[in-house]
């Protein structure tokens, strides 16, 4: 059974979603406001997380982003009855795994939810590529890929194990195009728009850990992909 944290301040619609996701045999914990949804989340373990844009105290939007820096690799949805451009695409910023507008048909949300459970599950039984060395040098970082660690002078930042993944790939094909198609099927198992989304979220991180060493560039190639370049 999949734990579900449910994040909705409407009382009728969460009530209904509540009973239609409990029948779908998924756990439900639900909560009506932003930070009562984060307090859930740092107490317990989930599967997936459907959060509501609008919602009093804390919004979706706000809320995501905390429960990423506790998680990155925790999928999410957002559930919105706003329809515009711009909420859709700060949503799919965030890193979300979908976006759905209301109204929409209960069955439709299952069949959404689990497509992304299926998708994070393949992702996760992908074989990573295991370094022979424990310890690479990246410029001036040294990268512990037993412990997940990436090291500059007396910083240590913890990195995710998909984060390491992809680290590991780019340095493996450094100093040379990469197509982007290449590293989706490679890392997650997929090419479709979603992971693309998903992956750009995970190179701006780890451009934000590579940021102290102005020899180590990770740049976009407009529609093709990217190159990890070390002087």
């Amino acid at each position: 059974m999949k734990n579900i944290l449910l994040a909705e301040d409407d009382q009728d619609f969460g009530t209904m979603l509540k009973q239609y996701l409990t029948l779908n045999n998924f756990k439900i914990t639900w909560a009506t406001n932003g930070e009562e949804a984060f307090e859930a989340f740092t107490k317990n373990s989930f599967d997936i997380c459907i959060l509501d844009v609008m919602m009093p105290v804390m919004d979706g939007f706000t809320l995501a982003k905390k429960i990423i820096d506790i998680n990155p690799e925790i999928p999410f949805l957002f559930l919105t009855a706003r329809k515009t451009k711009e909420d859709k695409i700060k949503g799919l910023k965030l890193g979300a795994d979908d976006y759905v507008v209301k109204p929409f048909e209960a069955e439709e949300l299952i069949f959404r939810i689990k497509n992304i459970i299926k998708r994070t599950e393949q992702q996760k039984n992908i074989q990573a590529e295991q370094p022979e060395e424990k310890l690479i040098k990246i410029g001036k970082y040294t990268f512990d890929t037993e412990n997940l660690e990436l090291k500059i002078k007396d910083e240590v930042n913890k990195i995710t194990a998909k984060e390491a993944k992809l680290l590991y790939y780019l340095y493996n094909n450094r100093n040379q195009l990469i197509r982007r198609d290449d590293i989706l099927a490679d890392i997650w198992g997929k090419t479709d728009f979603f992971s693309g989304r998903s992956m750009d979220v995970f190179i701006s991180r780890i451009r934000k850990y590579l940021k102290d060493d102005s020899s180590i560039t990770l740049e976009s190639v407009r529609g093709i992909g990217l190159e990890f370049n070390i002087k």
